[in-house]
């Protein structure tokens, strides 16, 4: 059993996660206490519920009888959030790989075009590095759903909906400028069927919502030069 007590601003928490998820083996539990108070949530239990599934973590169980809330997190095989305040664009993938997940980086394979569209349109200045791409330049990444598998047909609707009730929870928290959906399939799975790419009617925790195509080698009907274009138009706000 490892023990773990973080004492950071509330929406540092994530990162913080973050960087205690990638140093435990999936499997490991890990007890902290955190202020039921910090950041101003209507309820904290749902609040750290969430970021704990955004690090990458199952909250097996939660005792708030004292004047600190303790949580026992168990670290999942699963791809940590990078997320914080003062995000310029919140990018958000269908679910992470077993690859992805395996590497701790999102859109990892050699041929998804994520990162070469966003090196291209100006929101990171380093190849696959979530983390630089976050503190240097606003770019905070994410996933509709947590739970990594093979291929994203073994998802549920269910599944689309809860991921959508935490980032909706999480926008209204963090205020990203945008929030960006990384292909079509996850977001007309789980807010509206007959979705296109561009700006959505509906957005996420009050904040702006834009759906670009896939960056899969597989969508081939979709160039790098109108992925990075899809990026440009999306960081610069509706």
């Amino acid at each position: 059993m490892v023990h773990s007590y973080v004492d950071v601003a509330a929406e540092d928490v994530p990162m913080a996660w973050h960087d205690l998820h990638q140093g435990l083996d999936a499997g490991t539990s890990v007890d902290v206490l955190v202020d039921p108070r910090a950041g101003g949530a209507d309820d904290p239990a749902e609040r750290w519920r969430d970021v704990a599934v955004g690090a990458g973590f199952d909250l097996e169980a939660i005792d708030g009888s004292g004047p600190e809330m303790a949580l026992r997190l168990r670290a999942l095989h699963s791809l940590a959030d990078t997320v914080g305040a003062g995000m310029r664009l919140l990018a958000c993938g269908l679910n992470p790989s077993v690859h992805a997940a395996d590497a701790g980086l999102g859109f990892v394979t050699a041929n998804n075009r994520f990162w070469p569209a966003v090196l291209g349109a100006g929101l990171a200045s380093v190849d696959r590095d979530p983390v630089r791409a976050l503190r240097h330049h606003g770019l905070g990444m994410t996933d509709l759903v947590k739970r990594p598998t093979p291929r994203a047909s073994e998802l549920g609707t269910a599944e689309y909906r809860s991921g959508l009730g935490r980032l909706d929870r999480l926008g209204a928290w963090l205020r990203p400028g945008v929030v960006l959906f990384v292909g079509l399939a996850g977001w007309r799975a789980a807010a509206d069927r007959s979705a296109t790419t561009g700006w959505q009617d509906r957005g996420v925790g009050g904040c702006p919502a834009y759906v670009m195509p896939s960056t899969s080698g597989l969508n081939a009907r979709t160039s790098l030069d109108e992925l990075t274009e899809h990026l440009r138009r999306a960081a610069a706000g509706p």
